[in-house]
């Protein structure tokens, strides 16, 4: 049981630091980047090669329903009310997450035929936490105010992992009005944890008729906490040259591996709109190697602890009675440590937006003079959908994308999602010859005051392109 105490600590210490949207890149054609986000990308460029670890970082945290500023603010000293005033307000289905990707080698190229071909590998970690409300309540309050109030161990519910992604897609322009693609996904796993669909209620009722008027009920109780790659980080008997060996062999496919898929597409209903439309990491990762699962389950029913001990100071007063029925109820539930190999499936995600071009633009494509139709400007309306352990988490995003120029642009967002009503983004890109970088970052207005943020989100990326002459 302390394994999975620790565990459970450690989990929410990192998650309490939107998830994977990427809503500033999605449809920018002229960044590479957009080809992971949409595998059917119209893309305007003929190669690419990205800086080696510095082509593309995506960091973004988020909490759906609490921030710094509401533990940590100066109206009240007393923290610990403040917890609780947090833990009342929050919900079953408010969440912490955290996500980051590193590209660290991606590439491209047109092909004869026309088909643009792509490749890389990049480093994903992301971590999601519902928050455990009524384990919350019971640890922070005790029972006392809920006589015959079940606790639901279910709230408990979330997951992590750590992971390298080797990938290889396709692009191909059908004709003049739709383009698809698909890219093929062979996934590394590093680490990952898990506790989902866990049941079990804790209920204490009042009952005259027993000794101390009070009856405690432990009911199908099942807790199980699956982890692959925590069991040796874990093992302190390893030196650093060792552990590191032993992560860079996970990230070779060295232990749990997977295989995923994206698929996507644009179509053009008029020459300035357009249908995009992708599913991201439809996949699975079989965990088998470094597996640990704890599990705390069982039914437990008793009248509580008695007053009085034996082993206890008549003369003293205080009797550590949590402690004592904590105690018992452990002896009562039975606690495991398996090895029990399990298969996770990849958080999916869903990309959907419509795009509207005005101010053409005409630019000289070779030396014959042969011209391509573009817009100036371009304004949209995107939906996004990750799905979580409980339902789909969305998001929704109108935008302004601005091509000033052949190598420069910038892209103005607003998005509505479960953090904010106020979330304003930008991205603007740069090319210096073949030399191209860009910059985003979402809820601008969040950094004047970072503690009252529940999210923000940075991304930029370094890469050459180029074009046929």
């Amino acid at each position: 049981m302390r394994s999975l105490y620790f565990l459970l600590i450690l989990f929410a210490g990192t998650t309490s630091c939107m998830g994977q949207n990427k809503q500033l890149l999605y449809n920018v054609n002229s960044l590479p980047q957009s080809l992971l986000n949409n595998p059917g990308s119209a893309v305007d460029f003929d190669g690419h090669i990205g800086i080696p670890l510095f082509s593309k970082f995506h960091i973004s945290v988020g909490s759906s329903g609490l921030n710094l500023y509401d533990i940590f603010n100066d109206s009240n000293p007393d923290v610990n009310k403040k917890v609780s005033s947090a833990i009342r307000r929050l919900t079953r289905n408010d969440y912490f997450s955290l996500h980051q990707q590193l590209e660290i080698l991606s590439a491209g190229w047109r092909l004869n035929n026309g088909q643009y071909l792509s490749a890389g590998v990049y480093q994903e970690m992301d971590m999601f936490a519902y928050f455990p409300k009524d384990p919350a309540l019971l640890v922070n309050e005790g029972n006392n105010d809920y006589i015959n109030v079940p606790f639901d161990f279910s709230d408990v519910s979330f997951t992590g992992e750590i992971l390298t992604v080797y990938h290889l897609g396709i692009n191909k322009k059908i004709d003049d009005k739709l383009t698809v693609g698909v890219r093929g996904k062979l996934y590394s796993g590093i680490f990952n944890v898990e506790s989902t669909n866990n049941t079990g209620l804790f209920t204490t009722r009042d009952d005259p008729n027993t000794p101390n008027f009070y009856r405690h009920f432990a009911e199908n109780i099942n807790v199980r906490v699956n982890t692959s790659g925590y069991a040796s980080l874990n093992n302190t008997g390893m030196t650093v040259q060792q552990s590191t060996a032993d992560l860079l062999k996970r990230s070779f496919f060295g232990g749990n591996v997977g295989a995923g898929i994206d698929i996507g597409g644009t179509y053009s209903v008029r020459e300035n709109f357009r249908i995009t439309a992708s599913v991201l990491d439809i996949g699975f990762v079989y965990q088998q190697h470094d597996v640990e699962n704890y599990l705390y389950y069982g039914s437990y029913a008793t009248d509580g602890i008695e007053p009085l001990f034996p082993d206890v100071d008549p003369n003293n007063n205080t009797i550590p009675y949590w402690d004592l029925f904590e105690d018992e109820v452990d002896r009562n539930l039975k606690d495991e440590t398996l090895h029990e190999n399990y298969t996770t499936w990849r958080p999916t995600k869903f990309n959907a937006a419509l795009e509207f071009g005005f101010e053409e633009m005409y630019e000289v494509c070779n030396y014959r003079r042969t011209y391509t139709r573009r817009n100036f400007n371009l304004i949209g309306l995107h939906l996004f959908g990750v799905k979580r352990p409980r339902t789909m988490n969305f998001a929704l995003t109108a935008y302004y994308d601005r091509k000033f120029s052949n190598n420069f642009r910038a892209k103005l967002a607003y998005t509505v999602d479960d953090f904010s009503f106020t979330n304003v983004g930008l991205l603007v890109s740069k090319k210096i010859n073949k030399f191209n970088m860009f910059l985003a970052a979402d809820n601008l207005l969040g950094y004047f005051n970072l503690a009252k943020s529940q999210n923000a989100s940075l991304q930029f990326g370094l890469q050459f392109i180029f074009n046929k002459q």
